[in-house]
């Protein structure tokens, strides 16, 4: 899924939890419904400045907007981790084999 219909999906879904309706956000952030809904659909992708109020307005750190990782299925990780470990940097396979060999490590101490 492309970061457009992550990001949608993620902001429909912060929206829902704080209660607004898509009217009632789209008028305290100042944008059109169509163009909120445009956003929440991944058809439109919303300026740094509408990001930043739709956050402000749901009580949320700008950052969460982004945080969609529960969106993306196990596969999808799987395939970028292996997709892109080519091009790692020996430092970062190192730190990836310590996460790694300490989490199991763990599991068949405990």
């Amino acid at each position: 899924m492309d970061n457009k219909k992550l990001l949608g999906k993620r902001i429909k879904e912060i929206r829902k939890k704080a209660g607004y309706t898509q009217e009632e956000l789209a008028e305290a952030v100042n944008i059109d419904i169509t163009t909120l809904s445009g956003i929440e659909s991944g058809r439109h992708f919303p300026s740094l400045v509408t990001l930043e109020k739709i956050a402000q307005t749901l009580n949320t750190a700008f950052i969460t907007l982004f945080d969609f990782d529960n969106h993306v299925s196990v596969e999808d990780m799987k395939l970028v981790i292996l997709k892109n470990i080519n091009h790692f940097s020996n430092d970062d396979i190192k730190f990836v084999y310590k996460l790694l060999n300490k989490k199991y490590t763990e599991e068949f101490i405990f």
